[in-house]
């Protein structure tokens, strides 16, 4: 059974198990998390969908850890002008495991 949720203005295809790395939830370290925005549901053949969201289904979480993402490197060059800008950043994340979907 899989679920595609939404979760910081992004959408995600899940199944139990499956391990994300999401935009920053205020919960803590081994606290659990319940999605309530689910967009469909399927199994197989038979998929669920809704309009925007479903009512009566449920995908919960556990947070396994808040952290930062890898640098990135933002580098603006003019060339002959002897001008360059370089600038980095590092976005935070929430890995979360997905423990169940109740459809």
């Amino acid at each position: 059974m899989y679920a595609v949720i939404l979760s910081g203005g992004k959408q995600y295809r899940v199944e139990e198990g499956d391990v994300l790395k999401l935009e920053t939830l205020p919960e803590a370290v081994d606290a659990t998390v319940n999605f309530d925005k689910i967009l469909a549901v399927g199994e197989g053949e038979t998929v669920k969908i809704g309009r925007p969201y479903l009512d009566g289904c449920q995908v919960a979480g556990k947070v396994l850890s808040q952290g930062r993402h890898k640098k990135i490197h933002i580098i603006k060059f003019k060339r002959r002008k002897h001008h360059m800008k370089t600038q980095g950043h590092r976005q935070n994340y929430t890995e979360v495991e997905i423990t169940q979907i109740k459809a």
